[in-house]
């Protein structure tokens, strides 16, 4: 019997969570493990709140409580599931990067007066320089597990931070699709001047050929030229608006039938982008930018089983925006979420066996 197995054999899900264990209280090791969640505490752009950067902290904090049980997928957490290390070095960079950023975008938002200009000039080449670094080093850690055979997952820190697992399974495969669950739309160019800026992950996310469509779902909160890069994409960018979904509910439409035409919209192979704050912000008041509106969990979650109901592929997932506010409780959504996009994920790849 190898390792796994006796730890198999000895743990009990039935128990009290291990706050001593891994991820979930689970006892498995990075090697034993199918799914691995590489933590990104980084946050330089966020121009509204801090907090996202301790976001992977909060959601490992929160996740033994949970029970593992899984009413729809037989013994989901013999999978393995264990999250990296938190990087203490990528942490204090953002504490340090985020300061200066933030001084930056008070100067911009001032009206970019002449005192302090050459205080900021450089500062946003800095900025995308680190994040140029931030990228490629996650870009390589997801290619070694994906290399391995692993299920990779990022857990953020700002939505700026998934963007190197993008590029990697870019490099595994030759087209995939982005269903992206979030407030915001994040085709801004560089926005503030900061080229990977928390803003700005799907407009750099189409740079890649490899993504064939891009769908976005909850969309409430973007600026007009956001609007019009999905319009003129030809076919590539396509929202479903919060309020025309919810509009078309209130009229007698079903979720399941708005959750078909989001689907249909998609390729075999899908990566999932999940925004904390494209769920109702009262399951997420600590986010860094919160917008009234927004998806349930089980309206999320119900999407998601849609996705792997259709038989489609999902190759890999963020979670992001998630910060510890002033309660346990993004924390524990958050540790929630986490855990239903490992077991779906595994589930879509035939990895776990599931009933919907």
């Amino acid at each position: 019997m190898n390792s796994k197995e006796q730890k198999i054999a000895n743990f009990d899900p039935n128990g009290v969570g291990d706050i001593s264990g891994g991820l979930f209280g689970l006892p498995f090791t990075i090697e034993e493990s199918e799914v691995v969640i590489i933590p990104t505490p980084w946050e330089v752009t966020v121009s509204y709140s801090a907090g996202t950067a301790q976001g992977p902290q909060a959601v490992k904090d929160a996740s033994p409580q949970l029970d593992l049980y899984e009413p729809h997928i037989k013994d989901a957490w013999k999978l393995g599931i264990a999250m990296e290390e938190i990087s203490e070095e990528w942490a204090a960079t953002s504490e340090v990067l985020r300061d200066k950023a933030e001084a930056y975008i008070n100067w911009l938002e001032a009206g970019s007066p002449e005192e302090g200009k050459e205080q900021f000039e450089n500062l946003p080449a800095e900025v995308t320089q680190k994040g140029e670094e931030f990228l490629q080093w996650l870009k390589q850690k997801s290619l070694d597990y994906l290399e391995q055979g692993k299920l990779v997952g990022v857990l953020g820190g700002d939505h700026s931070t998934p963007l190197g697992l993008m590029h990697a399974l870019a490099e595994k495969h030759e087209e995939y699709g982005i269903l992206q669950i979030d407030a915001h739309a994040d085709l801004r160019d560089a926005y503030e001047g900061f080229e990977y800026s928390h803003a700005s992950i799907m407009f750099n996310a189409l740079k890649l050929p490899q993504v064939k469509k891009l769908v976005q779902v909850g969309i409430r909160d973007l600026a007009q030229s956001e609007a019009e890069m999905a319009e003129q994409s030809n076919g590539r960018v396509t929202i479903f608006y919060d309020a025309k979904m919810k509009e078309k509910m209130f009229e007698g439409d079903s979720w399941k039938k708005e959750c078909k035409k989001i689907i249909a919209q998609l390729p075999q192979k899908v990566y999932i982008s999940f925004d904390i704050d494209g769920l109702d912000p009262k399951l997420c008041p600590g986010t860094g930018t919160p917008v009234p509106g927004g998806l349930e969990f089980e309206q999320a979650m119900f999407l998601i089983k849609q996705l792997v109901k259709s038989g489609r592929e999902i190759i890999g997932f963020d979670l992001c925006e998630v910060a510890p506010g002033d309660s346990e409780w993004n924390g524990n959504v958050g540790a929630r979420v986490l855990l239903k996009l490992c077991n779906l994920m595994a589930a879509s790849q035939k990895r776990l066996e599931a009933q919907f």
